[in-house]
Order: structure tokens, then C-alpha cells, then sequence
């Protein structure tokens, strides 16, 4: 591998398949599939917006670990950036000095083509810079195998960034270096997520489908089960089974509220509306009642324009200034672990390389500006995370465990 003092680094980022992998292991396999209909139509529902924010990229955490094989030349994001999913991260993207890319799909749910694009950049891009180094691919399709492999013919080093268990092997095979996502500095450790039960679905896509329930698996002859007044749901007890037998009428609502039909007068089963069952979550809950919205794609232009007009939850943005101080001491950690996990036989590092990789990650960091006359008074500040070692002439640091 080439010295990382005069090494150059090109990053190609296929942004919708990070994000995309991200999201399925955060919320669980294919996740992303299901939601992807609402996360296009309502962003801004409460629980889309939840699990948005939970499976939220830490994009300078994949920057700087670029940034540790030398310096960054050009960085490269590739994705459908009018997608509300990508749209997020445009600002610290822009931030870190990221060429947006802009990709439309060719046809509702298609792929944008980034694998062709990011492909022919970065073969261009090789015989344009004759001096880059190292090549960054952040992907898991192995459609990036050919990719990979001809920049090695080329004499460059390729490094793979993925996540796990949503990465082929084949592309891993084809990088002289691959790491997890999941194991970069700074990014936190989820455990695999549980499928979700069908209980637990959304009202608005339970009111426009007919989900199954244990009155789809009744006898026709059998008298049909209403919904109590209360609204709330509870389970099948066997003294509600004997007061059917015995041709009562039960007040009994199925576990899982949402996906229950409810019985019109003359018997016919029909999925109850997103509107009944907040209502009955809303009492059952005991607050306040809030007006209904309708999410069916099938609704009249009346509702869907009464509907756009609603005004939605007002985004809540932080503009607090972070403290430099701590954006400072996260810099000095994660180039302190970037570095022990490049070298594990290194258990010291020199001050002056630590500080050269604080300063890929971040151009404007600077100690005199923070108040400190040196950098190793800059480390000694943070003697929590940081153990400096001062030995002739050499100054070394090494993460405090």
C-alpha cells in the first residue's frame, strides 16, 4: 500500500444503496421495501419520520475513514436527491465538500442507474488523474466487481465500504481492502432487527387492503362479532367463545385493532377506515382527538387536495452551534481509533501523523484557534480520551481505554 503522506484518494459514494442497506438492517430485512411507498407519499408521518432519523447515515464518519489512506482529491455522492429520504443529508454533504450528483429514475420505483454512472466516472477519472492512488468505493452490488477490479489492473489501491450482511462477498473479494459500515468509528452497533408483526402495521395501509383476521377464519354460520363501543382491543377469553356458542353476540375486538374488520348490518366483513381506528386508538388512549387524514391513493381529488392543504408537522431544527471544543475532541477520537485500527501492532502514534489526519477530516481544525500554543497541549487537554507520551524528541498519543 502506498504511503499515506503522498497518497491520493478519490471517493465514489452510491448514496440510494447505502442509505437504502442502512435502513434494512437498522428496521430489519426488506424494510425498506414495504415503507418505501410512504416514505415517497408522507414523509412526514410520525412513525416514517421515527424510523428515518433511527436509520440515519453518519456520513463523515465514511469521509474520514477515507480520508485516514491519504489525501481526499475528489468525493463523489451519486443518488436521486429530490427522493425526501436522500434530501436530508444534502447540507452536510455540502459540508464536507461533496459533488452532488443528481440521478432520476427512468420509471416509478427503477433504479437511477448509479452503478453505470459512478462506473464510468471513475474509469475517466483514472486516466484523468494518472496520480490517484486509492480508490473508495462505498457500495455492496456486486455490480461494482468489474469496477473494482479494473482499477486494480490500473495499479490502484481499492478500498470497499458496506454494509454488513447487505454487501455481496464477490465485491469484497474484489477490493484490496474492505470494511463494515457498521465497524467505522463513531457509528453506533445495532442489533439484528425483528420482523415486524402484522399488528403492528400502519392504519393508513391497513385501510386499503383486507388484512386477515380471525373473523376471515370463521364459519360462515357463525354470527358475526362487532366491534364494542369502548374500542379498545383485547384477546379471545373462553368466556366470550361460550357466549357465541351459545348465540350471543360478544362485544370482542381481534388483537392487533388496526387490521380488524368490522361487520356492517348485513354481515358483510369490510376493513374499517384509517378514521375509525384512530379514533379508537385515541380513545383507548385517552387523549385528545386529532382530525383524520386519508393517505388512500385511491381518494377523490376533493380529499387529496383538502388533504395537501393540511399544513404537517413543522421540521424541528436544531441551529444551536456545536461547542469546538467538542467537535474538536470527537475529531482527535475517531482519528485516534482510525489509527489503532489501521495498525493494530501500533500501539502508539505519532502526534504529528494524528494531527495531519485530523486535518484530512477536518481543513479547518486548528489548536492556536481552539487556545492552545501546541498541539500536545491540544492533547493533553483531553487526557479522558487521549494518554500523550513525550519520550527525547518523538511526542506519541494513543487512545485511552
Amino acid at each position: 500500500m502506498p504511503d499515506s503522506q503522498n497518497s491520493r484518494v478519490a471517493v465514489y459514494l452510491d448514496f440510494d444503496n447505502i442509505v437504502i442497506s442502512w435502513y434494512d438492517r437498522v428496521h430489519g430485512r426488506n424494510s425498506y421495501g414495504r415503507d418505501r411507498q410512504r416514505i415517497i407519499e408522507t414523509p412526514e408521518d410520525p412513525e416514517i419520520a421515527e424510523r428515518l432519523s433511527a436509520a440515519t447515515i453518519d456520513v463523515g464518519a465514511i469521509i474520514d475513514y477515507a480520508a485516514s489512506f491519504g489525501t481526499l482529491v475528489l468525493t463523489r455522492a451519486y443518488a436521486d436527491w429530490s427522493s425526501p429520504v436522500n434530501a436530508v443529508y444534502r447540507t452536510q454533504l455540502v459540508a464536507r465538500a461533496v459533488d452532488l450528483v443528481q440521478l432520476f429514475p427512468a420509471a416509478a420505483y427503477a433504479k437511477n442507474g448509479a452503478d453505470i454512472r459512478l462506473a464510468v466516472d471513475a474509469v475517466e477519472d483514472m486516466f484523468r488523474l494518472p496520480d490517484l492512488t486509492h480508490v473508495v468505493i462505498v457500495a455492496g452490488d456486486s455490480d461494482y466487481v468489474p469496477l473494482a477490479q479494473r482499477c486494480r489492473r490500473l495499479g490502484r489501491y481499492v478500498v470497499g465500504v458496506g454494509v454488513a450482511g447487505s454487501t455481496a462477498k464477490s465485491l469484497a473479494a474484489a477490493c484490496d481492502e474492505f470494511e463494515a459500515y457498521d465497524s467505522l468509528p463513531g457509528v453506533p452497533r445495532v442489533a439484528r432487527a425483528a420482523p415486524r408483526e402484522a399488528g403492528s402495521r400502519a392504519p393508513s395501509r391497513a385501510a386499503g387492503s383486507r388484512a386477515k383476521t380471525p373473523v376471515d377464519d370463521a364459519p360462515a354460520e357463525a354470527a358475526p362479532k362487532t366491534r364494542s363501543s369502548s374500542g379498545r382491543g383485547a384477546k379471545k377469553s373462553p368466556a366470550k367463545d361460550a357466549a357465541a356458542a351459545a348465540g350471543e353476540t360478544p362485544d370482542f375486538t381481534p388483537e392487533g385493532g388496526s387490521d380488524a374488520p368490522a361487520a356492517t348490518p348485513d354481515g358483510a366483513v369490510e376493513a374499517p377506515t384509517a378514521a375509525v381506528v384512530e379514533a379508537s386508538l385515541i380513545e383507548a388512549l385517552g387523549a385528545a382527538p386529532a382530525p383524520a387524514r386519508r393517505t388512500n391513493r385511491r381518494a377523490s381529488s376533493t380529499t387529496v387536495a383538502a388533504t395537501a392543504e393540511e399544513p404537517g408537522p413543522a421540521p424541528v431544527v436544531d441551529e444551536t452551534p456545536e461547542d469546538p471544543q467538542d467537535v474538536a475532541t470527537r475529531l482527535l477520537e475517531r482519528a485516534l481509533r482510525l489509527g489503532h485500527d489501521k495498525d493494530d501492532d501500533a500501539e502508539w502514534l505519532h502526534s504529528s501523523a494524528v494531527k495531519t489526519h485530523m486535518r484530512r477530516m477536518d481543513p479547518s481544525f486548528s489548536e492556536k484557534a481552539l487556545g492552545y500554543r501546541s498541539f500536545n497541549d491540544f492533547v493533553k487537554a483531553r487526557e479522558s480520551i487521549a494518554e500523550l507520551e513525550e519520550t527525547g524528541h518523538e511526542r506519541l498519543v494513543r487512545l485511552r481505554e
